[in-house]
């Protein structure tokens, strides 16, 4: 069972070490959503590396207003704004987060798991964290990176999700956790502030759940396209082969293609 000791700054800044004065850390016992109380503090000039974290949020979101469960113990839900330099694009920057945390995870060990097109880790072909990113109104290269990442399954998880949903069950300290996550995304923020996500492709193709697959995406805005994941392009538009050519897609979900 994962370690469910409450969240500490002082042990996160220890953990961070030399790193610490880049992160200004506020841990919450509870708020509606990380990344909506991050964007209020962004609009108001905060820096690039506040983070908060909540031990319970009410009103966690997911990409397409989807609800994040979290509850005290049960997961690591945050926040951090990062702030660009001028000019920064920043396609692909969800999967350029996705990266840190698959990595992160398979280094405590854990097997099968994989990054799922636009923003989800998977393991064993479930869901085990998710990444949302907010633009800061008004800023064109400041973004709010959330993450949502499950440490055991909530006993109040509805059953339906249950079969779609994976937890780390590690024992490492929450607050040592985070601070390797931050650790992470300080070295591939920089990564991608220099080079875009082309800096970071390969690193997600390495791990793409779906890569030469035959897949299905599903998007609002367009009609189901099917054929073979070739991988993504220098922006993190998925590539994807069919009948009629190479489709490059900049939003939607994907599955995989029953035969």
């Amino acid at each position: 069972m994962p370690n469910a000791s409450p969240l500490s700054v002082a042990d996160i800044a220890a953990a961070l070490g030399a790193l610490a004065p880049r992160f200004d850390v506020d841990v919450l016992a509870e708020c509606d959503s990380t990344n909506a109380r991050l964007l209020e503090r962004a609009e108001a000039g905060a820096p690039a590396g506040t983070v908060i974290v909540a031990e319970r949020q009410t009103a966690g979101r997911g990409r397409l207003g989807r609800v994040w469960f979290s509850a005290p113990g049960d997961s690591l839900t945050f926040s951090l704004l990062w702030r660009f330099p001028h000019g920064t694009s920043l396609g692909g920057l969800s999967l350029a987060v996705g990266v840190v945390l698959v990595e992160t995870v398979a280094a405590l060990g854990l097997r099968d798991v994989a990054v799922k097109w636009p923003n989800d880790v998977l393991r064993d072909g479930r869901k085990l964290a998710g990444v949302l990113i907010e633009l800061v109104p008004g800023a064109h290269t400041a973004a709010v990176i959330g993450i949502g990442l499950n440490l055991r399954l909530p006993a109040t998880l509805p059953e339906d999700l249950i079969r779609q949903t994976a937890a780390i069950d590690n024992h490492l300290p929450r607050s040592e956790l985070l601070a390797r996550l931050l650790a992470a995304l300080h070295a591939v923020l920089t990564a991608f502030a220099s080079g875009g996500f082309d800096a970071l492709r390969q690193r997600w193709l390495a791990r793409c759940a779906h890569l030469e697959q035959a897949v299905r995406v599903v998007s609002q805005f367009a009609m189901p396209v099917e054929g073979r994941c070739i991988g993504v392009d220098a922006d993190g538009a998925l590539l994807v082969e069919t009948p009629a050519g190479i489709q490059r897609i900049l939003s939607g979900d994907v599955s995989l293609r029953l035969p």
